[in-house]
């Protein structure tokens, strides 16, 4: 039952992200979406650990998950832009 909430809040995340940050480059479709919010949730959660929010056991929930998708998605524009 973990990963089928892992995929529903990554792409919930992921929605999220996209509509908070709109652009022409960013990933599109159901699978994508979802990756970029699994991803945000990974880099929410290493941020949070690394700054002290959450405990070694604790992860990012939607809003940890969509602000770290969010900064992925500033990460991709950028590198599309350059490429």
């Amino acid at each position: 039952m973990g990963i089928i909430w892992t995929i529903i809040i990554g792409f919930l995340a992921g929605l999220i992200a996209k509509f908070v940050t709109p652009g022409d480059n960013e990933p599109s479709g159901f699978v994508l979406t979802t990756i970029l919010g699994i991803v945000g949730a990974l880099v929410a959660t290493f941020l949070g650990q690394a700054l002290g929010w959450y405990g070694p056991n604790e992860g990012a929930g939607l809003i940890g998950a969509a602000v770290g998708a969010i900064i992925v998605l500033v990460i991709w524009g950028f590198m599309r832009r350059r490429a």
